[in-house]
């Protein structure tokens, strides 16, 4: 039974030979419909890439399908054997990788929550489907990775990519572009640099804390000091609540946007300390109120004492037990030292009064002055892409004096759990 659907494969496989116009006359009908099927697609995505240069992909599908001047498929003429089916599988895998690869870059992906920033919207270790098309696919700018790992592979413990060639940022038209309160996946905008041994908190902010030079030179507790592309950084999902051109604050806790409050999430949560009479808060009972693992670590004092995220309903829902004595909230402290963005610069603001700061918006001009410029220094210089150099009083961009700066791309903002605010358009998936 094997042998004869063996002999069937090989009695279907015909090596093209001959003139083109013969090559195209052997072709069957059904052939023809998958190339025009698949060419279609072709031309629609060259369209939507705004590149006329790709259609000359389409000799190379016309040849795969149609004329087979390159013997794609010689193998299914091989006799059966151990040879025959390696070539069968690593046939099957590279389709499934280039159709993995395309799905990916240009349609969707899924991804996994890291940590509990959007807990009681998103979970710890929930999966999303990122819909790419929504924004507009941003195109590869590290074309030269493997589709199924950001940016190290699993084991190998390795680079998943290689760094050249290095194409110039492009995004493809969407449906829309990215609205308050959306929910967004993208790539971390201080992940250009990162210390491979210690991910977290950021390479910015450990050099803020412990000095760079320590960061570079202590191997053995920070690692390797690597630099990232843009679009091979951590993948980070955050809510957006600041727009190109808006000014965003924070104060105690709420966010304004135009000095108008943002309405707030039914769910929000503040923090809250909570004692009990001493009785050990037992693991029914963070079930009950689905408090993640990693807010049980964070908060722990001690067994009848934690400090805990909670929303106004799982507060009730506490004060309603017996045996819990005090639920009182923790209110910002006025001389938190916390480093936020911009790292490095002390303006006295904290994570719960922060700012304003202005988002920049595309073709908007700010006027720089030595106090201001650390606001913008990283959109000016590494997100943008400009020389930037201060001496004395004196701001240079490019060589050239300047006291003022038109920005090539629009920004958002979103006031995260890390020190860095404005996030840079281009690296939004």
């Amino acid at each position: 039974m094997a042998n004869d659907i063996e002999k069937k494969k090989e009695d279907e496989y015909v090596r093209q030979t001959g003139s083109l116009k013969e090559r195209l006359g052997r072709v069957k009908k059904t052939r023809w419909w998958r190339f025009g099927i698949v060419a279609l697609i072709y031309v629609l995505w060259t369209l939507w890439m705004g590149n006329p240069l790709l259609l000359l992909g389409l000799l190379l599908l016309a040849d795969i399908y149609l004329t087979q001047f390159i013997p794609w498929g010689a193998w299914k003429g091989w006799k059966p054997g151990p040879l025959r089916t390696l070539m069968s599988w690593i046939d099957a895998i590279v389709y499934a990788l280039v159709l993995v690869y395309f799905l990916f870059l240009f349609v969707g992906q899924n991804y996994q929550i890291p940590s509990s920033s959007l807990e009681k919207s998103l979970l710890t270790g929930d999966f999303l489907w990122v819909n790419k098309v929504t924004y507009g696919p941003r195109v590869p700018q590290t074309p030269l990775h493997f589709p199924l790992a950001q940016n190290m592979l699993p084991i190998l413990n390795c680079k998943s990519y290689i760094e050249h060639p290095q194409l110039d940022y492009h995004r493809l038209k969407g449906l829309r572009n990215v609205e308050r309160m959306d929910i967004v996946v993208f790539n971390f905008p201080a992940g250009d640099t990162v210390a491979l041994a210690s991910t977290n908190p950021d390479y910015y902010t450990q050099c803020a804390m412990y000095g760079r030079e320590v960061v570079r030179n202590n191997k053995d507790k920070f690692g390797e000091i690597i630099y990232r592309p843009v679009d091979r950084r951590d993948n980070y999902v955050k809510r957006c609540l600041g727009l190109p051109g808006e000014t965003l604050q924070i104060k105690d806790g709420i966010v304004y946007v135009n000095g108008k409050a943002v309405p707030q999430p039914k769910n929000v949560q503040y923090c809250y300390y909570v004692q009990s009479d001493g009785t050990p808060f037992s693991n029914d009972f963070f079930e009950e109120l689905s408090i993640s693992n990693e807010d049980q670590a964070r908060g722990y004092i001690s067994t009848s004492e934690y400090v805990l995220p909670l929303t106004a309903e799982m507060k009730k829902t506490i004060e309603a037990k017996p045996w819990v004595q005090n639920v009182q909230r923790i209110q910002p402290d006025p001389g938190e030292t916390l480093i936020t963005y911009p790292v490095g610069t002390d303006y006295g603001w904290t994570h719960a009064n922060y700012g304003p700061i202005w988002i920049p918006k595309k073709g908007a001009k700010v006027d720089l002055t030595v106090e201001n410029l650390p606001l913008y220094e990283r959109c000016i210089k590494n997100y943008e892409g400009n020389n930037l150099e201060v001496k004395g009083n004196q701001i240079y961009i490019n060589g050239k004096p300047a006291t003022s700066y038109t920005f090539k791309m629009s920004h958002r903002g979103h006031p995260v759990d890390h020190p860095h605010l404005l996030q840079q358009g281009p690296q939004a998936l």
